[in-house]
């Protein structure tokens, strides 16, 4: 693979402005003083340090996208492949570089506890889908919900299994990184996942369901690490998307393109203007441009730069539609059959388990003894 290409990070007017109104209210320690600080004074210390830092023109992996608010504030989105070393380093490099207030993940309160499992235990967890995880698929989200999601789970296991890898470390590597700045917040980004798996469910068709699910089932193509590292290449991306877009344009539509906007809502959230700490309440309060890093899968960063200066509407893609008449009647038949199946199941084992019973020497003779125990007429 070629040794990533670098770029410095643009500098703006927003990095005097955060230098000058740090230094208004950070302490100076003069050399050779006892740096006995108060608390509020190493606050300011630690503060004016960290933004410091953001002046030494950080060079960022050519992964990285810069977006800026009208405010001045500054949002440093990482593209990322979900199973890859690579990404790990980059999203490792630009949150070191740019010391953000702000980190903000491709991860919803469904799927957080990726983030405090041990790759180990997330490899074993992966590869292992078991009655417990589709039970807990379908109360979460409903049968055929449940399912798809079970689904696309079996998908990330065999990608699991190719690679040896567990999903979502650069989610893993931000979070650790963001503890390490200085008044760093994490945030959680993407939509519910049960929202998405439902509105995704609505939109398609019976038979576009059962095609798709059809073509999860029997996933089984060889998959290597360079095969992941080059979807890291925008323009392969961009056709693979066309394809999926010509075959399920629905499907697209609410697992791509209404999460590009979410995610760009909540980038946009966290891209505001940053309060500066105060001594006492007898300071002005002093504001200053944010710094942010989002760190998301490379398929979404095409959209996030498209939605990034449109006006966004969340409500209408957080609502889940109601069932269609022939979503109500394909489910009723996919119980039905289900049903049918289980009972025809029960049948036949019932009545296979009676003949090998009957055929057992010790059943054989207690039927013989009933029969000629009973009175002749």
């Amino acid at each position: 693979m070629e040794e990533e290409e670098e770029r410095p990070a643009q500098e703006t007017n927003a990095d005097s402005a955060e230098t000058s109104a740090a230094a208004e209210v950070a302490p100076r320690v003069p050399p050779g003083e006892p740096q006995n600080l108060s608390d509020a004074d190493a606050f300011h210390l630690l503060l004016e340090m960290k933004l410091k830092r953001r002046r030494e023109r950080p060079r960022l992996p050519r992964t990285v996208t810069e977006l800026v608010a009208e405010d001045g504030s500054r949002v440093y989105v990482v593209g990322t492949a979900h199973f890859s070393d690579d990404s790990k380093r980059d999203v490792v490099k630009t949150i070191r570089a740019v010391q953000p207030d702000v980190v903000v993940v491709e991860l919803c309160q469904y799927r957080v506890s990726m983030l405090k499992m041990d790759e180990r235990t997330l490899l074993r967890e992966a590869k292992e889908l078991s009655l417990e995880k589709l039970q807990q698929a379908v109360r979460q989200n409903g049968v055929m919900s449940g399912l798809m999601q079970m689904l696309l789970l079996k998908v990330s296991a065999h990608i699991t299994e190719q690679l040896g890898m567990a999903p979502g470390g650069e989610f893993r590597e931000a979070f650790k990184e963001a503890s390490k700045v200085p008044f760093c917040k994490f945030h959680l980004g993407d939509r519910p996942i049960p929202v998405t798996f439902k509105r995704a469910i609505a939109a398609l068709s019976f038979w576009q369901k059962v095609k798709l699910a059809w073509g999860l089932c029997f996933l089984s193509d060889p998959i290597s690490k360079d095969d992941v590292e080059r979807c890291k290449q925008k323009d392969l991306l961009e056709q693979m998307m066309a394809e999926m877009i010509g075959e399920f344009p629905d499907l697209h539509r609410t697992i791509v393109s209404e999460r590009d906007v979410y995610l760009t809502y909540m980038l946009r959230q966290a891209a505001r203007r940053l309060e500066l700490p105060r001594a006492s309440d007898a300071e002005p309060r002093q504001c200053v441009p944010s710094v942010v890093v989002g760190v998301v899968g490379m398929g979404h960063v095409p959209g996030i730069e498209k939605n990034w200066t449109t006006d966004l509407n969340i409500q209408e893609i957080m609502t889940v539609p109601p069932p269609s008449i022939s979503g109500r009647v394909s489910r009723l038949a996919v119980k039905a059959t289900f049903l049918g199946l289980l009972g025809y199941g029960l049948y036949w084992m019932g009545r296979r388990t009676a003949s090998l019973v009957l055929s057992l020497p010790a059943a054989q003779y207690c039927l013989q003894r009933v029969s000629s125990a009973r009175p002749e007429p």
